[in-house]
Formats: C-alpha cells, structure tokens, sequence
C-alpha cells in the first residue's frame, strides 16, 4: 500500500497550505502546513500530513495545527508539528507532542580563529573530539552522579554543570530558559528513568546527535552578524544532543499511562499516540513536571558536552578556551512544550504550545530574552545534515503572530533509517563527504549512512521558506568541516 498522502489540502498562498476542518469530522481547527510547492512534494510522501489533522482534535487547540516546512512522519504528531492548547479551557497536554528525545536541542559556539589558521588540523580535532566526547548508543561518560545530584539536575538543569566548573554563568544567559524550566518534579520521575540519566550525563547519545565544526561560507544580516560578533571566515560549533536514554523513559512511562486518561477525560483522539490529558489535571501536570526534570537534564548534558568540546580544542592548540574565544551564541531546545502567554484573536491568553522538532523564535523585544538580544529577536539556530549547510537566523514578530513564535528546526527525515542501510553504500557516501574536505567520524558505520546527506531534505529549502514566510530571519550560513556522531 502506498504511503502517499491523498487527503485535501487548500493552497493559501504561495507558502501556506490547509488541510481544511472538513476533512476529519472532529477535528477542532484546521491544519497549516508552512511550505514551498518543492517541499509540499515531498510531504506528501509520508502520512506526516495525517498527523497534522489528527493533532487538530486536541481538546482545547486554539488557531491551527501547524507544520514547519521539515515536517516528517513522527509518534503521535509529527515531527516539525507545532500546537497550542487554551490552559484555562480544558486544554491538553500530550507526551507524543513533546517526543522521546525530550529537549533534543542544539547550541552554537563562536571562536576566535579563522579557517586558514585551522585548515590543516580540522582532522586532528574530529579525532580529538571523537576521543574526547563519549558518543553512541547507551555511551556513558565520566559524569557519574548520585540520586541525590540527578535531582539536582532536574532542578537546577545548567546551572548544575556551571555550578561543578563545566562552565561560566555567561553561558546560563545564553540557554533558553536560562538552561532550567522551573516547575520541574523529581518525584515524578520513575525509578528506571533515574537509572538510565545516572551515567549519561555529557554524553552525545546515538542517531542524529552530532559535534560539529563549521566555518561560516555566508553573512545575510550584517548588523546582526556584527552584533553576535560573527564574520566571514569565522570557525563555529554546534552540539545537538537531548536527554539521552532518560528523557526517553520519561516519554515512555507517561505515554503508556495516559491512555487511560482518554477515557477518563472522555477525550476523543484518532490515534492512541495521541493519548493526552488536561494541563491542569493531576495526570497533566504529574507529566509536565517530569518532563521539565528532563528538559533540565538535557540543558545540562548539553553544557557538559560544551565544556568536554572547550577542553578539546585547548588541548589541541594548546590555549585556553577563552583566549579562543570559545562563546555561547545560544542554546535551543526542540522538543518541548512551554505554559506560555499569546494572543489569540486579540486577546492573551495561558496556552501549552508543543513544539515537536520545532524551535522557539520569539521576536525583538520578548521578555524572555536576555538583554544582549532584545533588540534582534532570539538566535534559531538550524542544523542541517553533515553534507550541506546549517544556519543561523533570529526570532521574529512574524512567528509571533503566526506561529506561537516557532520555526523549523532542522532539513527534515526523507528516508528511514532502514531505507538509508538498505540504498547507500558506505565508502561512496565517505567518498564524497571527502571531496567536499568534510572529515567525518562516528562510533558505527551504520550511523554514518543514516545520517547521510541524501536522507535529508535541503536545509538551504526549509530555510529559504522560513526566512521568506518572516517566521525567522536569516543571519548567516555556516558549512560543515568535521563532524563527530553517535
């Protein structure tokens, strides 16, 4: 049977697509799915587009269920699939809205040095990384903490880390929500959950997950550039890691649990995936509370992953991190969702927004913004494969209006992981990867072919529509030099 989606779907204009209320007797709201008619292709291919109108019958969803242009098929909503639930009207909160992988987020540091200067040691650095940063499926680090200290990271998140000399509290400004969401439970965390994040704190995890270093190949917005202290040239990091195997067992637990929440609430879903429950009922907010613990465990993993990353790169050229200039840009989460205030229809309102492989990209002036970035809107940093480019763009007044201040958040899957293994060989795919002076080095070689740039969509598309939609802005571009995986 085919994959391809043949449900309706309305041209709005040349960058919006509705999948109208009509479609599913139930659903609440319509469907907006933010593309290109490139791209628009290519989502069609999977059922991602069904998800988008199973996500409208959430109680309480206000606006539109809404789709980035990286949208793909994913548990329960898609990923790329962001929505908002009214708090106060009986609004939901559900665990496949968030994901596995809770916070699976990235950060993006700056450095002093120029590519020339580095050219010829990109190699020596990926296998200083690679040595340096534990990576891989079930990887554990040097990291190890007691009960007691994991409730501390569920607390605290990457203040945490600062606090144990994994870093600065310059760094704390420069993670969203300051690298802790307060309201987070650590006794609503199961047992199992606590076992699996004792020894996966500063581990970069399998998959997706990546160390990457980069030069910036493209300055869009000078000003801004100017501002972040960022040129032409320049060498820059991204980390992308989430909460590992505990944040997976948080998703686990409470996905299982609360399917019984369907019945009881009498909440009618077409998918069990999206099994869910009110934000304010005691199954809602037990789940928030243990969500938050391991969005807070993933801001710390991420500044311990940082830090490994800062003592890398001091052994490798023999200088402290500061004096290269090893800076946060930002760090922002992927996977989550926020009690946040927007309006809808002229009137603010409390709303639970999910963003699901969705990033955070509140505009000019947000109070949630540290002072250094007020006046650009918040950096969106966006990943792209290990093959093309990645970028960075700032949060606008756009998103704000449109899209509960969200944007994409990386190229977006085309191919399953078994499709890849199945149709790329390893030595072309390293071939090429060598040709374009990109040194690659992962803990398996299946890794290396899931994650190939031809089981991506083109990040330089995905972006192109963001930025020409207004949902966010681009500031520059960067390319990849080296990368490591999990």
């Amino acid at each position: 049977m085919s994959n391809f989606w043949q449900g309706p779907i309305e041209k709005i204009d040349d960058f919006h697509w509705r999948i109208p209320k009509t479609y599913k007797p139930g659903m609440r709201v319509p469907g907006i799915i933010i593309a290109d008619e490139k791209l628009l292709k290519d989502i069609r291919h999977d059922k991602a587009a069904e998800q988008v109108a199973n996500v409208a019958f959430l109680p309480g969803i206000v606006g539109a269920s809404l789709a980035m242009p990286d949208i793909h098929w994913g548990y329960g909503f898609s990923i790329g699939g962001v929505a908002a639930t009214d708090v106060e009207a009986g609004g939901v909160i559900s665990p496949g809205g968030v994901g596995f992988d809770i916070n699976c987020g990235v950060r993006m540091l700056k450095t002093n040095f120029q590519y020339e200067e580095v050219k010829d040691r990109i190699k020596d650095l990926v296998y200083a990384l690679f040595s340096g940063i534990p990576s891989g499926l079930g990887s554990k680090g040097d990291i190890r903490v007691s009960t007691r200290e994991e409730k501390e990271i569920f607390l605290k998140g990457s203040k945490w880390a600062v606090q144990k000399g994994f870093g600065i509290e310059e760094d704390l400004e420069c993670t969203e929500e300051n690298g802790a969401i307060q309201g987070a439970d650590p006794g609503a965390v199961s047992d199992r959950a606590y076992e699996r994040g004792k020894a996966q704190s500063g581990t970069l995890g399998s998959g997706n997950h990546f160390v990457e270093v980069q030069v910036i190949d493209q300055l869009y917005d000078r000003d801004c550039c100017d501002q972040f202290g960022l040129n032409l040239g320049q060498i820059t990091v991204m980390i992308h890691s989430g909460s590992r195997g505990l944040g997976y067992q948080v998703c686990d637990d409470y996905t299982r649990s609360m399917i019984r929440c369907l019945e009881k609430y009498k909440i009618d879903v077409p998918d069990r995936q999206l099994a869910c429950a009110p934000v304010n009922s005691t199954e809602g907010s037990a789940y928030l509370s243990a969500m938050r613990c391991a969005a807070n465990y993933a801001w710390a993993n991420r500044q311990c992953l940082m830090h490994l990353t800062r003592g890398v790169f001091e052994k490798v050229f023999s200088m402290s991190w500061q004096k290269i200039g090893m800076s946060l840009i930002y760090d922002v989460a992927h996977n989550i969702a926020k009690i946040e205030k927007h309006k809808v229809g002229g009137i603010e309102k409390k709303l639970c927004v999910h963003r699901k492989g969705a990033t955070r990209a509140f505009g000019p002036g947000h109070p949630a913004l540290p002072q250094k970035y007020s006046k650009t809107g918040q950096p969106v940093i966006i990943p792209g494969d290990m093959g093309r480019n990645s970028y960075l763009l700032v949060g606008t007044e756009k998103a704000m209006e449109e899209t509960f201040g969200s944007t994409c958040h990386g190229a977006g899957r085309l191919k399953s992981r078994s499709a890849a293994l199945k149709s790329i060989r390893l030595d072309d795919l390293l071939k090429k990867l060598e040709a374009k002076g990109i040194v690659v080095k992962a803990s398996g070689r299946g890794t290396i072919i899931e994650e190939a740039p031809e089981v991506y969509k083109d990040v330089n598309d995905v972006v192109d529509v963001v930025h020409k939609v207004g949902i966010s802005k681009r500031v520059c571009r960067m390319r990849p030099l080296g990368v490591i995986k999990g």
